[in-house]
């Protein structure tokens, strides 16, 4: 009986030292490649928020097409970096959140279409077959939570930062 606690101890022991490194690196991995896809497409593609900007919420809304498209592309193409990195990690996070609040509202959730709950669940869902289409959305805004609040862990240029500073070379 005590091999086998023991034996949970060191294995506990493990995971919790790994998991100051690889867990918040592979949401950064992930966060930083659907961003910059996103991103590219943008850059390669034509400005079609013309389309949309009456669904932006205020003040985007008022913001003309051309310099949303740019801050657009720019803020998934230099967060995406960011994030992979872990530079600015949370200040980048909550940029990016933000244009995924605004890309979901604009695109993603509909405004009409939906008279109950259930009809908003309904929504929930990675497709084309009314109802919105919020899922990826909704998984990309919880994947940017433990960022926020954690950070970027320790396989990070923040990490480093705040090493540096803490040991009082910094100052």
């Amino acid at each position: 009986m005590t091999l086998l606690i023991n034996l949970e101890a060191w294995f506990r022991r493990l995971l919790n030292a790994i998991g100051g490194f690889i867990p918040l690196l592979a949401v950064r991995i992930l966060l930083a490649w659907e961003f910059w896809e996103a991103g590219v497409e943008k850059f390669n593609g034509a400005n079609w928020f013309s389309a949309i900007q009456a669904n932006f919420p205020f003040p985007f809304s008022i913001i003309d097409v051309q310099i949303s498209w740019f801050m657009a592309t720019w803020f998934e193409l230099l967060g995406s970096v960011a994030i992979l990195v872990g530079l600015g990690t949370r200040y980048m996070s909550i940029s990016l959140c933000i244009l995924t609040v605004v890309a979901a509202i604009a695109v993603h959730i509909p405004v009409e279409g939906w008279s109950s709950w259930s009809d908003m669940l309904a929504g929930y869902a990675i497709s084309n077959k009314g109802f919105g289409n919020y899922k990826l959305p909704l998984m990309y805004l919880v994947l940017f939570l433990p960022l926020i609040f954690l950070g970027p862990g320790k396989l990070s240029i923040d990490h480093l930062i705040y090493s540096y500073r803490r040991n009082g070379r910094g100052d």
